[in-house]
């Protein structure tokens, strides 16, 4: 049989590796401006853990999500998000108690069995923030704010935010009942999915792909009470002090279970769809739901892979060593190595093929390296004690330097090329 991977999982070679990295090191310098501190997470939880905070009647749970019963007969499931995992740590552990700001991201795979698309795959990763404790606008605007930050620093262009308020528990529930009765009305009209979770979750259907579109248009708006209303009016006023454009879209509905007040989805001009880069909101009755104090907190995620293949015509990052070492001779083998081990130590980037090779072979790697110089040690050098710098990439004399001096040498006149 032959080998391969599964259907909607895929491997990251190194360049696509390499754009992974630069999003992650962008977002956790932004983190760090920020005061967000790293929380891993188990990969695997109770299943009950994702049921009970995403929501029975999201397409998370019902379609979704990767769960089995493992050998000591527990119903557990492969995490599809990364709050509720989040939220339970934050409870297990009692970081409440810590005396610092409940603020935490992640940056980790997540499991979805899922459609596979463009940009979308069953194991994909998601960077998120979370920040618990805080009720206030100034929380919902630092968040969106970050986001937005971010975005721009791992060079996404043009973007842009589309926000709404889901209100509170109780906006919700008089809301719930005028809603329920216009989708009765509209049966025929509903997918199958939405005509059969409507009595349990008539919420869910203003997220869904097929009818959200004509339901924001035609179904009832959800009324603010005068609470939700100034928190949504102030986040506004504070997003515009920050400097982030954004937009009301009464529209816009999250499709987990925990949303309260706050929403948002973050867009850029550089989609040219109306697709969003990535979102989240407030979710103020989730921690005391799950067993933990009565703490709001806001948060939002971001997919990787999505993000990367957006930024795919960027500069990829540059993965070629500065220096390449060669081995001119077999008695050169030994130095060569050492130049190597002395160019590393002294933080530059060095690389060589099999030293076995011939000199023609190996200068075939070095110019296929990508490597600005070839560091060449042969009979004359190893007599001289000397090592000699060849220009690969821009026309220059062949150059000698004393082997001791050498990694010192390139750190100074080729610093450009390191």
């Amino acid at each position: 049989m032959s080998v391969h991977s599964l259907r909607g999982f895929r491997d990251l070679l190194p360049q696509d590796a390499a754009r992974f990295a630069a999003i992650e090191a962008a977002a956790r310098e932004v983190f760090a401006l920020y005061g967000y501190q790293e929380l891993r997470v188990p990969t695997i939880e109770l299943k009950e853990l994702f049921v009970k905070s995403t929501g029975e009647t999201t397409d998370i749970v019902e379609k979704e999500m990767y769960a089995f019963t493992d050998g000591g007969g527990r119903e557990v499931a492969v995490r599809p998000e990364g709050t509720p995992g989040v939220v339970r740590a934050y409870i297990e552990q009692n970081l409440s108690q810590s005396g610092h700001n409940a603020k935490f991201y992640y940056i980790g795979n997540m499991f979805r069995a899922e459609r596979p698309q463009a940009g979308r795959f069953r194991e994909f990763e998601q960077i998120g923030a979370e920040y618990i404790g805080n009720a206030s606008p100034f929380a919902d605007a630092e968040s969106i704010t970050m986001l937005v930050r971010l975005l721009e620093k791992a060079g996404l262009p043009g973007c842009s935010v589309e926000l709404n308020s889901l209100g509170c528990a109780e906006c919700r529930r008089n809301y719930r009942q005028t809603l329920l009765d216009f989708l009765r009305g509209k049966t025929d009209r509903l997918c199958e999915p939405c005509r059969g979770r409507i009595e349990r979750n008539p919420l869910r259907a203003l997220d869904c792909k097929l009818d959200g579109p004509w339901l924001a248009g035609e179904a009832p708006k959800l009324t603010l009470c005068p609470d939700c209303a100034a928190h949504f009016t102030r986040t506004q006023e504070l997003l515009k002090i920050a400097g982030v454009p954004h937009n009301v879209n009464p529209g816009l509905v999250r499709g987990l279970d925990y949303y309260t007040r706050t929403v948002f989805e973050v867009r850029s001009s550089a989609l040219g769809s109306q697709d969003a880069v990535c979102g989240g909101g407030r979710y103020d009755d989730l921690v005391k739901s799950m067993g933990g104090p009565a703490a709001p907190a806001i948060g939002w995620a971001m997919g990787v892979d999505r993000l990367a293949m957006l930024l795919k015509d960027k500069p990829a990052p540059n993965l070629a060593p500065a220096v390449f070492v060669v081995a001119a001779t077999e008695a050169a083998q030994d130095q060569s190595f050492r130049l190597l081990a002395a160019l590393r130590a002294a933080g530059i980037a060095a690389d060589s093929s099999n030293f076995t090779l011939s000199l023609k072979s190996q200068m075939r790697s070095a110019d296929k390296s990508g490597a600005a110089f070839a560091l060449l040690i042969g009979e004359d050098e190893l007599k001289a004690g000397t090592v000699a710098i060849k220009p690969l990439k821009e026309k220059g004399e062949q150059t000698a330097v004393p082997f001791a001096e050498a990694p010192a040498r390139l750190k100074s006149f080729l610093k450009p090329a390191i």
